[in-house]
């Protein structure tokens, strides 16, 4: 009796982080939020209070529904799926620790799926439209065969160091859902495959294509729908430097549309201008 009587306390003076989450069972279904209470844990992130709802998963009004759904694999920030709007800010949900989240008292923190992508269901979303914008860029290095080629040919430091800075996106999808350019039904490819465009062509190897990447981002929905609005670098979980990878290419595409305005041109007039 005394013991029971001792902990009485405890359990109710526990600090708990109430958690305001987004349910929707697919893309065209209706959407609405369902709030679960966790007991705070310090050093916790949103994942792992994720899971604790996973196990238990029981709204503050008692009732008993379907497990949240969300996307996540490596938690350590590397693989890039864990991203999502949290208190209306795109960011990585590992992580995003509850420490920084929060303020004093008891918190909600509102969870959301990304808006520019189509909802799978819960806090996943389909981000097909980032792959499709990496195949548009051919952001690959093409090789012949897979037999051992030898080593590579030599980079400087300059150009290694930028790009490996730039080689660390993970396709998360935050610079598309910052960017006001970017719609759920338009065809804008976003920062990151441009920056990809970019490290591809400063490869010694992938400049052979680099024409190809250059003209993929120009045409409907490429680098010209950029408004430099400069959300992309601010929230880019890798700090990649988006902004400059897009002044480069923009750049590129700039040179390249000259050269075919003026060099295509002049070896037209040279063909049907006959010897001499």
């Amino acid at each position: 009796m005394d013991t029971a009587t001792a902990q009485a306390p405890v359990s109710t003076t526990t600090k708990h982080v109430t958690f305001r989450i987004w349910r929707q069972n697919g893309p065209d279904g209706a959407g609405h939020f369902d709030e679960f209470r966790v007991p705070y844990s310090k050093g916790a992130n949103v994942v792992s209070c994720l899971m604790e709802i996973q196990r238990n998963p029981v709204t503050t009004d008692g009732r008993k529904v379907s497990p949240v759904i969300w996307d996540a694999a490596c938690l350590e920030e590397v693989c890039g799926s864990c991203a999502m709007n949290i208190n209306g800010r795109v960011r990585m949900a590992c992580s995003a620790l509850i420490d920084r989240i929060i303020g004093d008292g008891e918190p909600i923190i509102t969870l959301e799926p990304m808006k520019k992508f189509p909802v799978t269901r819960d806090l996943a979303v389909n981000r097909d439209r980032m792959f499709d914008a990496l195949k548009r860029v051919k952001a690959w290095i093409n090789i012949d065969g897979t037999h051992n080629l030898g080593p590579g040919p030599r980079q400087s430091q300059g150009d290694h160091s930028v790009m490996y800075k730039l080689s660390t996106c993970i396709t998360c999808g935050s610079c598309l859902e910052a960017c006001p350019q970017v719609t759920i039904d338009n065809g804008f490819i976003g920062a990151a495959a441009i920056s990809q465009a970019r490290l591809f062509n400063m490869n010694p190897t992938g400049k052979m294509n680099a024409e190809e990447r250059v003209r993929g981002l120009m045409g409907p929905g490429g680098i010209q729908d950029c408004g430099k609005a400069q959300n992309c670098v601010k929230v880019c979980p890798k700090e990649i430097p988006l902004t400059t990878s897009i002044a480069v290419m923009n750049r590129e595409v700039t040179k390249q549309i000259v050269k075919d305005i003026f060099f295509d041109q002049g070896e037209e007039k040279k063909s049907t201008s006959g010897p001499g």
